[in-house]
């Protein structure tokens, strides 16, 4: 029927029916548009720029090493709240010259840092389990049943959290299904540290190079029981009692190094009983050397010695004992003639 009435209907009164709606939802599109475009001019959030110069200069590594939501966030912090300059590890000394540049500030120093295990256990031969654990396979689900499945409940679990975490592919395994961080692609983000339910990993400066190698806060006895390497600190105190400059203290039958204070002389690594301290200098370390012709017998530099490696009267150049000398280059950062160099 309906057919039958549109076949009689006048043409001029079908095409004005069609018309009309189309003009009708025209001109509503057009009132909204217009209102659209008002509100978006009246309510516009205006953006600095220094926010997009500073997000140009960031890596985009979004790791969160600056506490801030990703580098969008970091960027905007900078600029609204007066956040740091230097807080992403991952753009280091260069992106905060960059972007303290840009803020028209000073960046301040950044020592680099790299991240450290303190476990020298979670290989294929040195860790001892208490039972073979079946379930999922990070280090967070089986630290949560039974305290984890080996023996030392302070050491490494082996299921690679961290080196998942990693977005810099700074983390490999070698051989013996130890964890070896690259000092050169760490970029101190602080991810593998989050990810680390032991909380086994430290961001230490790359100017240092002497680590503990453990965490365990067992006893002597007990450790050495635990510790499949056989490599644990035992919290004997010998370390902190041969320390020159009183960096290593006895925390809960554990070692720990203050690097505000190290010199990196590596004599707590010597004299540790159970090889629980590395020295990465070890045997590589240089010596303190007067440049005579330079030398004007200021004392400065005997005075800072931590170790009482030099000597020498006022106005007399000065000497250093190869035998003390440690190495920790106080004495070339104190002379104020420059007239002592390591060799």
């Amino acid at each position: 029927m309906i057919h039958l009435l549109m076949l009689v209907m006048p043409a001029a009164t079908l095409s004005s029916q069609i018309t009309t709606p189309v003009i009708i939802i025209g001109a509503m599109g057009l009132v909204f548009g217009l209102i659209l475009a008002f509100a978006a001019k009246v309510f516009a959030v205006k953006i600095d720029p220094r926010v997009e110069q500073i997000l140009s200069v960031l890596p985009g590594a979004n790791c969160g090493a600056c506490s801030k939501a990703g580098c969008a966030g970091y960027a905007d912090a900078i600029v609204h709240d007066g956040a740091e300059v230097n807080l992403c590890a991952p753009g280091g000394p260069e992106a905060a010259a960059a972007i303290a540049r840009i803020m028209g500030k000073e960046a301040g120093s950044m020592d680099k840092k790299v991240a450290v295990i303190h476990c020298s256990s979670g290989g294929y031969e040195n860790t001892k389990f208490r039972y073979a654990y079946r379930g999922i396979e990070t280090c967070l689900s089986a630290v949560n049943i039974a305290g984890g499945p080996n023996t030392c409940t302070w050491g490494c679990v082996g299921f690679n959290d961290c080196l998942r975490a990693c977005k810099f592919d700074a983390i490999t395994i070698d051989e013996c299904g130890m964890r070896v961080i690259d000092a050169d692609k760490c970029t101190a983000c602080g991810a593998c540290v989050k990810a680390c339910p032991r909380n086994l990993i430290e961001l230490v400066p790359l100017k240092n190079t002497v680590y503990i190698k453990c965490s365990s806060q067992d006893k002597g006895p007990l450790a050495k029981q635990s510790c499949g390497s056989e490599l644990p600190c035992i919290g004997c105190g010998i370390c902190s009692r041969k320390c020159p400059v009183q960096a290593i203290t006895i925390e809960n039958n554990l070692a720990r190094i203050d690097y505000t204070k190290c010199i990196n002389c590596g004599i707590c690594a010597t004299a540790c009983p159970t090889g629980a301290i590395l020295d990465l200098l070890c045997g590589a370390r240089k010596k303190a050397e007067v440049i005579d012709e330079l030398c004007i017998g200021c004392t400065i530099c005997a005075k800072n010695c931590p170790v009482e490696a030099i000597s020498g009267e006022l106005k007399q150049v000065h000497k250093i004992d190869k035998d003390k000398c440690v190495g920790c280059e106080i004495c070339v950062s104190k002379c104020p003639k420059q007239a002592i160099k390591m060799v």
